[in-house]
């Protein structure tokens, strides 16, 4: 949604304010410029409340900008704060005022005024190591949001899957035989008009060879099949509690997972849509395993801040793949990073794995991580790792990425390495719920 800048510790504002966001009301302390007595009182969450609030404090201090500091990054309150120039937002980090706190009351003690009173000392004494909220373009922050709100569609699709799936287990098992993927649209009609095998058996042979034929069931051989095992199928249970209550669930759980198709549907269209008018599309658009999922999803994740990243090394740390060194002593302890936005690792983590499919240096690499004993997971990253630098450097020079020209590059850093043999490596493919996941183990 925004990027988060370093602040300037020679800034001057004319006051610094901290807010302690709540569901209903916030408290706030104020403190001018001039180091007067720290000002306290509460604000009511609503539009009209923070207009006047925002206006008595343009009014109080001539316009001049005044700092803010709160303990978030998105929602409401920082949605309300970004419309008035003269307010600059310093977002905390929860767990940054928790330790904070933790120095000064070690009993665990919090009240909302305390927090309040300790976010304006961190304000007021340390922002030039705080962040600045620096909203990115229109563009960027409309695929942010809505490719989010797209994951957060497909995984409650997965799990509305899932639960349709443990109840044909219970009453209508056959199904997850005959068909492959619960989910799929031609499962939701076939449930809606015959929800349990008894009507099934009453449905005529004819009637049932259209319906599948009308959704794309054309495999002659495959209809023959099913309407065979329609014929020897036996009902999983005669418990007429578990059968009618699950008649129920199923087809509430049908109706949902089609609304959700057609949201995700909706919502693909207009990311397309805004992502094709991205100033940076054609750069990410050019790396092999973007697509039209994860194209949108990395514009998302860089912006078009160039400054936020000083290196390649800024962007892998900030993406969650570079890894944590932790030193004490002679000890040294190497695990993955736990603080980072998780989205946007799980983004590069998928990006990475997509394109194995498409690049055969990548699936090389791959391997060689895998015959190194590497986990699989922990060879994505390390191939994550390595494209974030590629990445970095095309979308810091706006330069698409040619293949061709890396492969001459390596070549030119190692040239006693092995020549790359793009059938070397085998990659297989699964289904899981509907979607295509590298198969860690093949046969």
């Amino acid at each position: 949604m925004a990027t988060l800048e370093p602040s300037d510790k020679h800034s001057e504002y004319a006051a610094f304010v901290s807010l302690d966001w709540a569901d209903q009301e916030h408290a706030w302390a104020l403190q001018s410029d001039a180091g007067t007595a720290v000002e306290q009182g509460t604000l009511k969450n609503t539009p009209e409340a923070v207009e006047d609030w925002a206006q008595k404090l343009a009014q109080r201090f001539g316009g001049r900008p005044v700092a803010v500091a709160l303990e978030q990054r998105r929602g409401s309150v920082i949605a309300m704060l970004t419309k008035y120039a003269h307010l600059v937002i310093y977002p905390i980090h929860p767990s940054t005022l928790a330790h904070y706190r933790k120095g000064f009351y070690p009993s665990g003690a919090k009240s909302d005024p305390g927090d309040t009173l300790l976010q304006l000392e961190l304000l007021v004494r340390h922002r030039d190591r705080l962040p600045v909220l620096k909203p990115d373009t229109v563009e960027t922050r409309k695929l942010q949001f809505l490719v989010e709100h797209r994951r957060k569609l497909v995984n409650d699709k997965t799990a509305y899957s899932n639960q349709l799936t443990g109840w044909l287990k219970q009453i209508f098992p056959q199904v997850l035989g005959w068909f492959e993927d619960p989910a799929a649209p031609i499962v939701s009609e076939f449930l809606k008009r015959w929800p349990t095998l008894e009507q099934l058996r009453r449905a005529r042979t004819t009637t049932v060879r259209d319906f599948l034929r009308a959704h794309h069931s054309r495999s002659e051989e495959r209809i023959q099949a099913r309407l065979a095992e329609i014929e020897r199928a036996v009902p999983a249970t005669n418990d007429e509690a578990l059968q009618g209550a699950g008649v129920v669930a199923v087809q509430g759980l049908v109706r949902l997972l089609n609304e959700l198709r057609q949201a995700i549907a909706s919502c693909e269209k207009v990311i397309g849509q805004t992502a094709e008018a991205h100033p940076d599309f054609a750069i990410i658009d050019s790396f092999p395993g973007a697509g039209p999922v994860m194209a949108p999803r990395l514009l998302a994740a860089l912006g078009t801040q160039r400054e936020r990243f000083s290196s390649a090394r800024d962007l892998q740390c900030y993406t969650g793949i570079a890894p944590v060194v932790a030193r004490s002593g002679q000890q040294c302890w190497v695990h993955w990073r736990w603080a980072c936005p998780r989205f946007i690792r799980q983004t590069v983590h998928e990006w990475a794995q997509h394109s194995m499919k498409k690049c055969a240096w990548a699936r090389e690499y791959y391997q060689r991580q895998r015959d190194d004993q590497k986990s699989h997971h922990a060879a994505i990253r390390a191939l994550a790792f390595k494209w974030l630098r590629i990445l970095y450097q095309c979308w810091k020079t706006r330069t698409p990425y040619d293949e061709a020209h890396y492969l001459a590059a390596r070549a030119d850093r190692m040239p006693t390495r092995p020549e790359l043999k793009p059938d070397g490596v085998k990659i297989q493919w699964e289904s899981v719920a509907g979607f295509w996941k590298l198969k860690q183990n093949p046969a």
